[in-house]
């Protein structure tokens, strides 16, 4: 067959098929929303939760017996009045030192407790993750009355140490259990490669796995103290000394049966929160790296 004929009889090359083409990306549900229909009820829940703080700086910073909705001119009397007449640079002081010990000894107690949890196979361990969870529902109202009569055996009433003891091993359950989840999402592989060279287990805890748990600690330890700094059973129950006492008792003091000094309590509860704000605007960043790392297991 000549060249020219096997040319002819050759079948012809076909059309290349053309290239599927993608569907054309929808647009999420939320765009063709109207923009007004966002933001309205977003201002109102803004307007709803900043009017309370509203509130409470106009009473704290307007003269005392002025009706003005606007506190012009301003006045500091109300925070002299409480931080000094009414023994509020000591409950701040209490507070501080409740808070920092219940902070300090509830992570380092969650820590070791979390480890054990974490890396270590029981027989109990079960039911112990399991106690952990149910000692959530008890309230700790329930539990002040046979806590008072330990405390009174040991001569721990008005002692500033029965607070940070019950708020400590109140914080402990779920501090441990949170932390144990931590520590599930560092891989146990770097563990034993110390191991394999030379580190015993707790230098290999100490270098390997106590760094990459800085936001989890920051997070259980921020939690702890807030609690501390704001609970108020504990506190009225086991203090009765006034130079004993904390912030959240001190504020109860400021209202009696028959009045209530508003500029005073407005004033006092913002001593109360001005410390908690200050603490989680630095450790926000710390905060959310700390639950986003709890939230997956690694």
């Amino acid at each position: 067959m000549s060249t020219t004929e096997a040319t002819m009889t050759a079948p012809a090359p076909q059309d290349e098929a053309p290239a599927p083409q993608r569907p054309a990306k929808r647009r999420r549900a939320w765009d063709e929303v109207p923009r007004w229909q966002i933001y309205f009820p977003l201002g109102a829940y803004l307007l709803f939760t900043l009017i309370p703080f509203y509130w409470i700086l106009l009473f704290a910073l307007r003269k005392p017996g002025s009706t003005s909705l606007v506190p012009w001119p301003m006045t500091f009397q109300h925070f002299e009045k409480v931080w000094t007449e009414r023994s509020f640079g000591t409950y701040f002081e209490n507070s501080v030192y409740v808070g920092i010990a219940t902070l300090v000894m509830t992570t380092l107690v969650a820590l070791a407790g979390g480890y054990a949890l974490a890396r270590f196979n029981f027989k109990i361990k079960r039911a112990f993750m399991l106690a952990l969870l149910c000692s959530q529902f008890v309230p700790g109202a329930l539990l002040l009355v046979p806590l008072f009569q330990i405390f009174a055996e040991l001569q721990m009433i008005n002692s500033l140490g029965s607070v940070i003891i019950a708020e400590t091993v109140f914080q402990l359950p779920l501090s441990m259990i949170l932390i144990s989840g931590f520590i599930r999402n560092v891989p146990y592989s770097l563990e034993e490669a110390a191991w394999v060279d030379g580190c015993n287990r707790l230098t290999a805890f100490r270098v390997i796995v106590l760094p990459m748990l800085r936001p989890g600690l920051i997070a259980v330890g921020s939690f702890a103290f807030v609690h501390s700094w704001n609970h108020f059973l504990f506190a009225l129950m086991f203090l009765s000394n006034q130079d004993k006492q904390t912030i959240p008792v001190g504020l109860n003091s400021l209202m009696s049966a028959d009045s209530v000094d508003l500029g005073a309590l407005a004033a006092g509860g913002i001593i109360a929160a001005v410390p908690v704000v200050i603490v989680f605007a630095f450790i926000q960043k710390w905060l959310i790296t700390g639950f986003s790392a709890g939230a997956v297991k690694g």
